[in-house]
């Protein structure tokens, strides 16, 4: 795992264990919202963020965290030796959604631009999470069916399965002992 792209529907958790990822992986981790946003939520130019994407993409590892947009997901996803899809049941989308928008304003969500907008935010995320579990939540069961041959895919559907995920990573690095404390109580 030198290349891993981390992706799903909003609330799904995937800033947190790409954060976990990265740290045991020891890989420089990129969200892409703090690469498309600034403080406060605002965008920047599409062209800088595509620009920027490809950077990261140039380079010999990196986790990729996030959407960003579709012109740069199916190039990302095409680039990773690793695939993490997280496809959580769309009622656990929404519930950690309405979580991290209850206590956004206490304590920032993982991997958001500094000062955004936890409300706004959160609303169009609500918004996103349907159109994404209707159009292309299927678009990336078919690709990572299509990519088992030559990636390795993670499809994370609990978050059993998310917790088991980072357990196996932790072994696999020789964490053995550090596994419960890293991944307990994270997905719940």
């Amino acid at each position: 795992m030198k290349k891993v792209a981390v992706f799903g529907n909003a609330g799904g958790g995937k800033s947190t264990l790409s954060k976990k990822v990265s740290e045991i992986l020891d890989l420089p981790l990129h969200v892409l919202d703090k690469v498309q946003y600034q403080s406060r939520g605002v965008a920047v130019p599409t062209e800088e963020y595509q620009r920027i994407h490809a950077q990261i993409l140039a380079t010999d590892c990196w986790i990729i965290d996030g959407f960003g947009c579709m012109e740069t997901l199916w190039l990302r996803l095409d680039a990773a030796d690793s695939l993490v899809f997280v496809d959580l049941p769309l009622y656990l989308h929404f519930w950690w959604v309405t979580k991290r928008m209850l206590t956004g304003g206490f304590n920032p969500p993982a991997g958001w631009p500094e000062n955004s907008p936890i409300l706004k935010s959160s609303i169009n995320s609500y918004r996103v999470l349907w159109l994404c579990d209707r159009y292309l939540t299927p678009k990336y069961r078919e690709y990572i069916e299509q990519a088992k041959s030559i990636k390795d895919v993670y499809h994370l559907r609990t978050p059993l399965q998310i917790e088991q995920f980072l357990t196996s990573i932790l072994l696999q690095r020789g964490y053995a002992n550090d596994s419960d404390n890293t991944t307990q109580n994270n997905y719940q």
